[in-house]
């Protein structure tokens, strides 16, 4: 599993291009990738990533 932190509500495809990277470095080996922000809203991108709020982790 990759993890990505990033200060900011929005995600764009240019947040989430270095889980790309490693995806295709890794192959079937990464499991998942999951992209932790200051959102407020938890959702799965169409390409795969997951988009969580830190909020959402722990009090």
């Amino acid at each position: 599993m990759a993890l990505e932190v990033k200060v900011s509500p929005k995600v764009t495809p240019e947040d989430v291009r270095h889980l790309h990277w490693l995806k295709a470095q890794m192959g079937d080996q990464l499991t998942d990738m999951v992209l932790v922000t200051t959102g407020r809203y938890a959702y799965r991108r169409p390409d795969g990533v997951a988009v969580v709020p830190l909020a959402l982790l722990g009090p």
